[in-house]
């Protein structure tokens, strides 16, 4: 598969067993992945970070930056980075701004990486005040997405890539959300949820005609919930509640037909999702919204979402009040 950007085109590489990789480019992964997978790091200069969200900041990206300077890595190189959406995102940053621009390869690991972040070439870290923060449109030069790397993934890590997926289908194509089992993928569905989400980032590169925004669903509520609880509650649970929560407000704002949300909330509870926003986070309704106010959404200080407008289609909604936000809350 191949996805066209400004720069260029990258191809998306689908297989079974493990991905060659190119032989001379270093490489970053995490502490889990560098556990399972010991055979990619032999011979190769290799980064070893610690696994988690935690490990997205600009901390590491120093760390990055200054192990690559030590190597003496140059622009005729590049970085590999082996592992989830986490290192995908920071090695892609550093890629971003080292010697003010290298190539890199995402070979994700697991499935939230597969059919999210290794695609359309945002990268970033997060800082204190909020997730992705800081951040780049830097597209990779390949994407290995081989399903071998799913074996050793935990039940709760599919399901979390599995959010995603069910995103996909609920903003663009029911009979993909409709087909989707529990504990369980194939690769024609993450083929199909890679592919949509490749029409609308070439569609909207840059995320500046509302197309590319609707990749947001769910996730103005799920960054929110993820960064109120000090990321406690993982990304893909995080933004199925918010898809849930988020049509809602849809409906109550009659964007949303009648319906949207009890269809949308029993295909997520059939994957094992979680569907409720917790009564921790209703009781800290300011933290929630201050973080939604810097969601990078947010024009002119109105609260922005991508809403449903039925099952399978969605756009952005910019001016969203508080009023109606804190009203969800209650």
């Amino acid at each position: 598969m191949v996805v066209r950007h400004s720069r260029g085109q990258y191809e998306v590489h689908f297989g079974e067993g493990l991905p060659p990789l190119v032989e001379d480019w270093p490489l970053v992964t995490d502490a889990n992945i560098a556990g399972f997978y010991p055979g990619l790091l032999e011979g190769r200069p290799s980064l070893v970070v610690p696994p988690g969200e935690a490990t997205k900041n600009l901390s590491s990206v120093q760390q990055v930056i200054s192990w690559a300077a030590t190597l003496g890595l140059r622009r005729n190189q590049g970085l590999i980075a082996l592992g989830g959406g986490v290192i995908g995102d920071l090695v892609g940053f550093v890629a971003s701004i080292y010697l003010r621009g290298v190539p890199f390869i995402q070979v994700p690991t697991s499935l939230l990486a597969m059919v999210d972040s290794s695609v359309g070439g945002k990268v970033g870290v997060d800082t204190p005040e909020g997730k992705n923060l800081v951040g780049s449109f830097w597209p990779p030069q390949a994407v290995h997405i081989h399903t071998d790397f799913l074996r050793t993934l935990p039940a709760t890590e599919l399901r979390n890539g599995m959010a995603e997926v069910a995103k996909m289908g609920a903003i663009a194509d029911p009979e993909l959300l409709t087909s989707l089992q529990p504990n369980a993928i194939t690769i024609e569905q993450i083929q199909r949820s890679v592919d949509l989400k490749r029409q609308c980032v070439e569609a909207d590169e840059f995320e500046t005609e509302g197309i590319r925004a609707t990749l947001n669903f769910g996730h103005t509520i799920g960054h929110a919930i993820e960064q109120v609880s000090k990321y406690q509650v993982p990304h893909g649970q995080a933004v199925a509640i918010g898809m849930v929560a988020e049509t809602e407000l849809g409906e109550a704002l009659g964007i949303s037909p009648p319906g949207t949300t009890k269809w949308l909330r029993t295909r997520l509870q059939e994957l094992f999702l979680p569907t409720e926003i917790p009564a921790m986070f209703t009781s800290q309704t300011k933290e929630m919204i201050s973080a939604m106010r810097r969601d990078k959404k947010v024009v002119g200080g109105n609260l922005a979402f991508a809403l449903l407008t039925g099952p399978g289609a969605c756009k952005l909604c910019p001016s969203i009040s508080e009023e109606a936000v804190r009203a969800l809350f209650k």
